[in-house]
């Protein structure tokens, strides 16, 4: 099927709302309401939450979607040497870098 530019047009306008919808409705649902404490205490965990659900996945289920260790052992090195670096730096700069370095680097070794 061939796509006007017509129907691109409309598939970009239909994205902007899905994309606009999550942002807007809570900014306008508390906008005149008090967050509560717990609330807030609460949603600093999700940012961590999500990027260890991410990195948990992509370590230790394959594509098939089993449990195996074997396939990422480069990875499992560099991540607990990041987490390491992390710990110590609190730089997301260096972490980044220095993970992507022993990515690449055990990845030709191993």
């Amino acid at each position: 099927m061939e796509w006007n530019g017509m129907q691109h047009f409309l598939l970009v306008i239909l994205c902007f709302f899905v994309a606009l919808v999550p942002r807007f409705f809570p900014l306008f649902f508390f906008r005149k309401r008090k967050i509560p404490k717990w609330f807030n205490e609460w949603m600093e965990f999700v940012p961590i939450c999500l990027f260890t659900s991410l990195v948990v996945k992509d370590l230790f289920i394959t594509k098939t979607y089993t449990f195996s260790v074997a396939n990422s052992v480069p990875e499992l090195i560099a991540s607990v040497v990041v987490i390491i670096v992390a710990f110590w730096t609190r730089s997301m700069a260096l972490s980044v870098i220095i993970g992507l370095a022993l990515v690449f680097g055990l990845t030709f070794l191993l």
